[in-house]
């Protein structure tokens, strides 16, 4: 596997040079000092991504929009596959009298903050690493646990009748 310095057409000097930028501190500066940072740290990070290579903006000529309805489309079916059952599965998983609450609140619970805070702690484990793979050690992690909890706690209903 090669490199992606060399790839990039850089040394390692000049990706960390390209990649490295110091940030501002608000605290630090009265407010008319803090603008001016702001700004000096726009500048420089616009200079960077264009030695870096990439575009000032975006080119919608470039762009293959059919490409991107096919990809969205199967990201799209490969959710509706997995949602579509699901709920058919959870009904028959537990009984009426605990169904609505015992299972809805968990699992709008769990969607919703796991779910939800996927991309910011996938994002802060990337910029607290500088590994871009780093980011998916949370949903493989968080889809091990409830593997693991469903293998564990989730009681096999094939042998019992259902209540109705």
């Amino acid at each position: 596997m090669q490199d992606p310095a060399y790839v990039l057409g850089h040394s390692d000097r000049e990706v960390s040079r390209l990649t490295t930028l110091e940030s501002v501190r608000e605290y630090d500066l009265p407010q008319g000092a803090f603008k001016s940072a702001v700004d000096e740290f726009g500048r420089k990070l616009r200079q960077r991504l264009t030695e870096a290579g990439y575009p000032a903006t975006h080119a919608p000529a470039k762009t293959n929009h059919i490409m991107l309805i096919v990809l969205c489309t199967c990201l799209i079916s490969i959710l509706a596959m997995t949602y579509g059952p699901l709920g058919a599965w959870l009904v028959e998983l537990f009984p009426p009298r605990i169904r609505y609450t015992s299972l809805s609140l968990p699992y709008h619970l769990a969607n919703g903050w796991f779910g939800a805070f996927l991309p910011a702690i996938a994002f802060a484990s990337f910029a607290a690493s500088g590994n871009m793979y780093s980011g998916l050690w949370y949903p493989v992690f968080i889809a091990f646990l409830a593997f693991l909890l469903g293998a564990l706690f989730v009681p096999e209903t094939r042998p019992r009748r259902r209540e109705r």
